[in-house]
């Protein structure tokens, strides 16, 4: 005896330590975190304009940048109120159930049962095919017992009351488990980049909708004050004609001019309403709801004198679609592991126990406990090759994935370049057209006064004033357009959502579809 129990329990821990030796392998190749091939600079960034991009820190918050605390305030309401971002933040929460059950694969699952049937065996219509009634006859012939009634009461319905608990825990031998709750973990972090995409985009298309709307007041303004300007000429002209100093050629001349302006400006004033109602629904609220707070004209916002964009090197950590092609690697590289682990043996030890009786006051009885506990082994043998199939699929996944990583990473490089572009190009447009408006009031100047000297045509007049019109809304239209590159600039880096990681849930997603509010 003093030698059989240590050797026992030497093998017992030989067994149990084995086992765990097991349980910490997993199959499959172990993740690695890609290395973004990026160049060391951008190629378009050069300086010589007045709003410059610098290679400097990316600031999270670019939209304050353009010093509009309305804008900043629209901003922070569609982070609270968009419906589309609260979908993203309730695809997180369901992400985060899934990796729960998948941890939950972890541990035993025990179950409780209980239960009473009513039983008919048949054991009479037995012993009689056997003969045992006939044999008990001469028994009972020889003897003063009746064993029939005996054999009779064990052959009636007979209610079985039982109560018992069920166990089984499948051993995660090959790292199966671990794998699917390290595809859980990615597929959950895929849900988050997705939030934050879509978290950068709704700040950018806030951004969009109100540069858009500042930009049609603008141009509004310039109109108003052309028609102003183009009814002054249309009234003189026709005092003139009144008078016998001008034909009434003029006077026709002048009121198409006057009326060529004035049709202009249904177009944007659409475009102020489109707006607004845009704006009204990216936070959240129905199409009229922000008309009294954006009517009022306000300036154009003004363009930052510099724009911080950072290295190529440090765009895979903003860019949160880069991010989430790396979790859908990460994820398609643990699906490797779950797939491979398919191939081996599975353990699982599973136990039962439990109290069984015909008269339910006797379940409390030591003696009516039942019980059964062992291991059982699961050896795949023949699967007509799908188990293999599974391995390859997941390979292939697992390439498309980092394909898709690298063309995503490419994707943002270019989404960088071309925004930039864009962003220079179109501030030179401006310098350019802003030069023009000069140049075109200092025409129209001059050819007024030459045509009230008696110098010029007056159709001379009505076309420096119409190319003076033009060349205001067409250099207004390009300040816009830069204020929409800029802002197309800041969402192709990636930047927006770093300080946006606790967006609460919607309160009506605690409680489920049939309590959603109205």
């Amino acid at each position: 005896m003093r030698v059989y129990f240590p050797l026992v329990r030497s093998r017992t821990a030989t067994l149990v330590a084995a086992v765990l030796a097991l349980s910490a392998c997993a199959v499959g190749p172990d993740y690695r975190a890609p290395t973004a091939s990026t160049p060391g600079s951008f190629n378009s960034l050069q300086s010589g304009s007045a709003s410059r991009p610098e290679a400097t820190a990316v600031n999270a918050s670019w939209w304050k940048s353009f010093n509009d605390p309305q804008l900043d305030s629209l901003i922070e309401r569609a982070i609270a109120g968009n419906l589309s971002l609260q979908q993203a933040v309730l695809r997180i929460a369901g992400a985060r159930q899934q990796l729960n059950q998948a941890r939950g694969a972890w541990a035993p699952s025990v179950n409780g049962n209980a239960r009473f049937t009513r039983q008919q065996l048949g054991i009479k219509g037995e012993l009689e095919s056997e003969g045992v009634y006939n044999r008990l006859e001469q028994v009972d012939n020889n003897t003063d017992i009746d064993l029939k009634p005996a054999l009779d009461s064990l052959s009636e319905p007979v209610g079985l009351y039982q109560g018992s608990f069920d166990a089984a825990w499948e051993l995660d031998l090959w790292g199966k488990v671990r794998r699917q709750v390290e595809m859980a973990g990615a597929q959950q972090q895929q849900s988050i980049e997705s939030r934050n995409d879509a978290l950068v985009s709704l700040e950018a298309e806030v951004a969009r909708a109100y540069l858009q709307l500042r930009g049609a007041q603008a141009i509004t303004a310039t109109l108003e004050t052309q028609i102003a300007v183009a009814q002054q000429t249309m009234e003189l002209t026709q005092s003139q004609q009144r008078n016998g100093l001008a034909p009434q050629t003029n006077v026709e001349n002048a009121r198409a001019q006057f009326n060529l302006l004035r049709a202009q400006l249904p177009q944007y004033q659409a475009q102020i309403h489109q707006a607004m109602n845009g704006l009204a629904v990216l936070t959240g609220r129905v199409p009229g709801a922000l008309d009294s707070e954006l009517s009022a004209d306000k300036a154009f916002p003004a363009l930052p004198q510099v724009v911080p964009v950072g290295i190529p090197a440090t765009l895979a950590r903003r860019r949160p679609d880069i991010r989430q092609a790396e979790a859908s690697l990460h994820a398609a590289t643990a699906n490797i592991g779950v797939s491979i682990a398919e191939l081996f043996p599975s353990v699982s030890l599973t136990g039962q126990f439990g109290m069984r009786n015909t008269d339910a006051s006797y379940l409390d009885n030591w003696s009516s406990h039942f019980y059964s506990f062992g291991p059982s082994v699961s050896i795949p043998i023949f699967q007509g090759g799908r188990l293999v199939s599974s391995v390859r699929l997941a390979r292939a996944q697992q390439a498309s994935a980092a394909l898709g990583y690298r063309q995503t990473v490419l994707t943002a490089l270019q989404d960088v370049e071309n925004a930039l572009v864009s962003y220079r190009s179109d501030q030179q447009q401006v310098v350019g057209l802003d030069e023009t408006v000069r140049a075109q009031q200092s025409a129209f100047n001059l050819a007024s006064d030459s045509y009230h000297q008696g110098l010029s045509s007056f159709i001379e007049v009505l076309d420096a004033q119409r190319q003076l019109a033009q060349a205001r809304q067409q250099a207004e239209q390009a300040r816009v357009q830069t204020g929409l590159d800029l802002v197309a600039l800041y969402k192709a880096l990636g930047g927006g959502w770093e300080n946006y990681q606790n967006v609460s849930l919607p309160e009506y997603a605690v409680f489920g579809p049939a309590e959603t509010p109205q």
